[in-house]
């Protein structure tokens, strides 16, 4: 953690040259925010902090090399000491406590206040947990009345592993991509795609597609992430997709 009379040094990591931009412009408005450095990829990533030492990272989530709670998993285990921010256009409620258990010490979404990412900013590098309020009463909620098993399976059902592929595939990507995206081999990818499919309730691996494609879209929306209709009101017609045998 900083001492109260330094600035707090941050490393951004986003593929997105303008948020880089943006986030850069937003830290020289406060005198306590100083950006050391910056990357768009996770590989170029560790080569940067080898040459500066940042007091907070803020990662995106949406990465061309790799997903960002595998480079969250990564840079803890690489760097403990490193406090990690997550700042995406995700909805929390699906990636904010995951994303918090792979190491991460905050989660601010790119639709928030420009406030929001500043107060989490200076949270994060006294070594505290920031979560917007609605995601903090949403933790405590299933604290206090967790839901019972095989009741109202949704994404929260998935793994990390199983929410990426699922996400993946709701972005567009081929199973060949994903398995490059995801350092994992094609049969990996196309098991874990298998149990999103069973666990969601999704009568076809073309089911799970059509319902990864609303899922998504809803995202960026700016919905629920559980906003889609479930699979059986999907039109029978739909994308093409990479089936493969049982």
């Amino acid at each position: 953690m900083p001492a109260d009379s330094q600035s707090i040094r941050v490393f951004v990591v986003d593929d997105h040259p303008a948020i880089r931009d943006a986030l850069r412009d937003t830290c020289q408005r406060y005198e306590d925010l100083e950006i050391i450095g910056e990357s768009g990829t996770a590989e170029d990533t560790f080569a940067g902090l080898e040459t500066s030492s940042p007091d907070v990272v803020v990662v995106d989530l949406s990465l061309g090399d790799a997903h960002g709670l595998d480079l969250i998993k990564s840079l803890t285990a690489q760097a403990p000491h490193l406090q990690i921010l997550v700042y995406s256009m995700y909805d929390e409620s699906v990636y904010a406590e995951r994303a918090i258990q792979a190491g991460a010490a905050g989660y601010v979404m790119k639709s928030a206040p420009v406030a929001s990412l500043v107060e989490g900013l200076r949270r994060v590098a006294k070594g505290e947990i920031y979560l917007s309020e609605r995601m903090t009463s949403r933790i405590f909620q299933k604290l206090i009345n967790p839901q019972p098993p095989g009741e109202d399976i949704d994404i929260d059902a998935l793994t990390d592993r199983e929410l990426e592929v699922f996400h993946l595939l709701g972005e567009g990507y081929l199973l060949d991509e994903i398995k490059d995206k995801l350092h994992v081999s094609r049969s990996a990818v196309d098991k874990y795609r298998r149990q999103a499919m069973k666990k969601l309730g999704c009568d076809s691996i073309r089911d799970l597609l059509r319902y990864a494609i609303r899922w998504f879209h809803a995202q960026g929306s700016g919905r629920s992430a559980a906003a889609p209709d479930p699979p059986a009101s999907q039109e029978a017609s739909g994308p093409p997709t990479e089936e493969t045998g049982p």
